[in-house]
């Protein structure tokens, strides 16, 4: 039983609503959850958390409690509290009676009131060690190769939530540990999630219309070495980000794309030449997380029928499927901690050609698995081979078609 559950047992129905509040947050922390979400639904606020990825629920509450919640959480991250018809955004301080963590609040408002969820940050657990990323091997060389150049623009794609900031932020501290004050880094983020050392960080400001560009601009004349875009979104941002790549400085940052290779493709639609592309961009870096096996309830299984009919014959034959069937350490959900899939597309001459020829994304990607990229379903796979995670796992989150 949980801490939630076992207060509300204790209140006979009538909760303190900071201790209550407190109780779900101490329970996510507890799971080791990324997120606590708090919703109205039909008949109960149902509350889940995001545990590896992946939304279980954690408790439901009746509905008459939604106001008195999104209030106490407003005035934890100094919102309105009476405003309940615009979305709102803020931060709770870390707090030692919540686990000693710090929380992201947003708040939504729905039909049936306000949707709440909280990012969780604990400042104590988070490690931006390159070697923690769980990237293999040969992703690893290449990275820290394109970390060495003096210039260029370097991209990490990816969903939401597929460690793209992390990669980012575990790069800017490599940097930092091999230069030391000899490197001059900034960053422009939306927003700044944690404050590294020696590195001068800057918060987007759209309300006083200090955006990206505004804030890039006012980068270049401060003389960075390595600058760092939290997210590039527009025409403009991506415009300067590949000139600042071609004139003497490293850069990197993130876009959102369907595949890796269709970066270019995302690049083009913002109206950015293909010959300042295939000079600027050295590498796009695709990235995603899966749940690797409970080390503690990890057993073989044999994958459905029509699963292993998908997959190339040399993988089944020499798979070791693996499979966690749920435990108390888990949680029941069979999975421990979670890994990354990468796929490294580095740019060569071939590769510079086909874009200047403004060749479509599925060429692009042929060419650079061609010239030694290796996918995200390899690398997926090459996971499986090894029995640390599931066929299913990997399929939920790459095509098969990648192969």
């Amino acid at each position: 039983m949980n801490q939630t559950t076992r207060y509300l047992d204790q209140s006979g129905g009538n909760p303190d609503i900071s201790t209550l509040v407190g109780c779900l947050v101490l329970d996510a922390v507890d799971s080791g959850a990324s997120d606590i979400h708090i919703e109205p639904w039909e008949s109960s606020i149902a509350v889940r958390i995001r545990l590896n990825g992946v939304l279980s629920e954690l408790a439901h509450l009746p509905l008459d409690f939604m106001e008195r919640i999104s209030g106490r959480l407003k005035v934890m991250a100094d919102l309105i509290s009476y405003e309940t018809d615009l979305p709102q955004e803020g931060r709770a301080p870390a707090d030692p009676s919540l686990g000693g963590v710090e929380l992201r609040i947003s708040v939504f408002p729905t039909v049936r009131g306000e949707k709440i969820v909280i990012r969780i940050f604990d400042p104590r657990n988070r490690s931006f060690k390159l070697d923690d990323l769980g990237f293999d091997n040969h992703s690893m060389e290449l990275f820290v190769k394109l970390l060495a150049r003096p210039s260029g623009l370097m991209l990490l794609t990816g969903p939401t939530g597929s460690g793209k900031t992390t990669a980012m932020y575990s790069a800017l501290y490599h940097l930092t540990e091999k230069n030391g004050p000899g490197i001059s880094i900034s960053t422009v983020e939306d927003p700044v999630e944690y404050n590294l050392p020696m590195i001068s960080q800057s918060q987007v400001n759209r309300a006083k219309e200090y955006t990206y560009p505004m804030a890039l601009r006012s980068l270049m004349r401060q003389d960075p070495e390595v600058i760092m875009i939290g997210e590039i979104r527009d025409g403009e941002t991506a415009g300067i980000a590949v000139q600042a790549g071609l004139t003497g400085h490293l850069v990197m940052s993130t876009i959102h794309s369907g595949s890796t290779a269709g970066v270019f493709a995302r690049l083009i639609n913002m109206e950015i030449e293909p010959f300042l592309i295939s000079s600027s961009l050295v590498g796009v870096m695709g990235l995603r997380l899966i749940r690797t096996n409970c080390p503690h309830c990890a057993e073989p299984y044999q994958p459905e029928p029509a699963v292993l009919h998908g997959l190339p014959k040399e993988i089944v034959d020499i798979a070791q499927f693996r499979k966690g069937a749920g435990c108390a350490i888990c949680h029941g959900t069979g999975f421990g901690k979670r890994t990354s899939l990468t796929e490294m597309l580095i740019m060569d001459e071939v590769l510079r050609d086909a874009v200047l020829q403004k060749m479509p994304t599925r060429k692009l990607q042929e060419i650079a698995i061609g010239q030694g990229m290796r996918t995200l379903f390899q690398s997926g796979m090459e996971q499986v081979i090894h029995g640390h995670t599931t066929v299913e796992e990997v399929l939920r989150m790459v095509a098969m078609d990648q192969f």
